[in-house]
């Protein structure tokens, strides 16, 4: 006979304390206030994407969809249609509402955190980086109008602006508390991508010995710390916009004891510095879709004039919009645009990627695209499946176009077939800053940070035209080959 009085143990499944991150030299130091603040936003957006993002789709489908079609006589045509029509339903407002107001909390939370103690977070730097030459800053830089006219993620300045010499306070920002948007699924030094990345390529590639590597738009180095450690005999070079990034970036590695990087002050569109075919492998994550039209496509010319041949060229981004995508699904993930502060997100997931490629003088022939699978820090999810379990907790989000996905392995012969190759795992698309001034003046919309939702036991992104398998906005990804998925347009390249 059970004990009805005794109360139910269900066992937790939310994002892990805060106090479990991981700190370096210059992490910024946290009050107990700060600490929960950070731990409430965490869980807040776990809660928005796994119990009301759900009731969102249920509403659309029994209520949006049903008086779309008794207004109109039809369906929906595309995903404009589906998005405004969203606009009046409850549960996409409350959810909507809450995930704005939960990313411009996460920013002044974070932001304070650094603010308060800024001048001695820059003194840390100073003396971690002064007189180092892997730190290469250019203060006659101009930060281009698709860059300095965003907010982006809703942070305050974005990742360049300097409030005083030195400064390091968005870099902390971004470093510090990217737990909020994560969830702690990018371990405990939010590096869980690059590491995804590595694996990627140590298996498809396994050959392969680059002795130059190249990341664009690599900010403080979340993503290109590992693959420096995975390749200790190769020089990494991170190009960035943002001084207070680059300072801080450095300051971070040294304290992590990775020494084989530099930082250096550029644009992507002008990397003239660097000579013809000088890197074996140009990386990006999660750096495209904050692109102009314009910008995108000189990066793109860069790229293939720096890469050597034999090298590879690596994208890492979320997925196209295509016809296998649901409108449901098109119009939620277009919320990036209209309030994320994210102004090139929309039109980025339209292009075709491979005259994009082919006009910068890649191959078509050449183009794949790939996948790898997240890598989740078992410290942190002790319980989280192996990366060749793909799809475990699949269950556990099916009910969302959003949270489950489409798997497909990786094949090692599509890429051995190449002979190595340019890969190219790349959501390449862009617009230019203000093409949905229309709709926004229409619906009273505003512009704020991306879409990050927290996850459950393993976080996987899908990059060409599938779907976000167990997460939103974790900057992993989950790449499928050409081979499988050829009809979604992938890319890689062998030059």
């Amino acid at each position: 006979m059970t004990d009805s009085s005794k109360p139910t143990e269900v066992a937790y499944d939310g994002p892990p304390d805060y106090r479990v991150v991981g700190r370096h030299g210059i992490f910024p130091e946290t009050s107990h206030d700060e600490v929960e603040r950070i731990n409430y936003l965490a869980q807040m957006n776990r809660h928005l994407s796994t119990r009301i993002m759900p009731g969102v789709k249920t509403s659309f489908e029994q209520n949006v969809e049903p008086e779309f079609r008794k207004k109109t006589g039809r369906d929906m045509a595309n995903r404009h249609e589906a998005r405004k029509a969203m606009l009046g339903d409850y549960a996409y407002k409350f959810w909507s509402a809450l995930r704005r107001a939960t990313m411009e909390q996460r920013q002044q939370a974070g932001r304070w955190t650094a603010l308060r103690q800024s001048e001695r977070l820059a003194e840390i730097a100073d003396k971690l980086t002064r007189d180092d030459d892997r730190l290469q800053l250019n203060p006659a830089i101009k930060v281009p109008r698709y860059v300095s006219g965003v907010d982006h993620h809703c942070m305050p300045g974005s990742y360049h602006t300097e409030y005083f010499p030195g400064d390091v306070t968005n870099g902390a920002n971004y470093d510090h508390a990217g737990f909020v948007t994560t969830a702690g699924m990018l371990g405990k030094y939010t590096d869980g991508g690059g590491h995804a990345v590595v694996n990627w390529v140590k298996t498809n590639l396994p050959d392969f010995k680059p002795t130059k590597i190249l990341e664009i738009g690599g900010t403080v180095g979340h993503s290109s710390l590992p693959i420096a450690q995975a390749y200790p005999d190769a020089e990494m070079t991170i190009v960035d916009l943002g001084a207070p990034v680059l300072r801080y970036g450095l300051a971070r590695a040294k304290s992590l004891g990775v020494d084989n990087v530099r930082f250096v002050q550029a644009s992507g569109e002008d990397l003239s510095m660097f000579e013809d075919e000088s890197f074996d492998w140009i990386q990006t994550t999660m750096f495209l879709h904050e692109l102009s039209s314009s910008a995108l496509r000189n990066i793109f010319n860069e790229t293939r004039r720096l890469v050597k041949p034999g090298g590879i060229v690596l994208h890492v981004e979320q997925p196209q919009y295509t016809d296998e995508m649901s409108l449901y699904e098109q119009a939620m993930r277009d919320w990036d645009a209209f309030y994320n502060n994210e102004p090139f997100w929309s039109r980025m997931h339209e292009l075709d990627l491979d005259t994009q490629m082919e006009q910068a003088g890649f191959d078509r022939a050449s183009l794949i695209h790939g996948g790898v699978t997240a890598v989740v820090d078992k410290d942190l999810f002790p319980d989280a499946a192996d990366d060749d379990q793909a799809g475990n907790d699949r269950e556990n989000h099916a009910e969302d176009p959003l949270l489950a996905g489409e798997e497909t392995a990786v094949a090692p012969r599509d890429i051995e077939e190449l002979g190595g190759g340019l890969v190219h795992l790349e959501h390449i698309a862009a617009t230019e800053r203000g093409e949905h001034t229309e709709d926004r003046k229409q619906d009273g919309e505003h512009l704020s940070d991306r879409r990050h939702a927290t996850l459950g036991k393993t976080s996987r992104q899908v990059i060409h035209g599938a779907t976000v398998n167990a997460a939103i906005g974790v900057e992993l990804a989950v790449f499928h080959t050409q081979r499988a998925l050829g009809e979604l347009g992938g890319h890689a390249e062998k030059p």
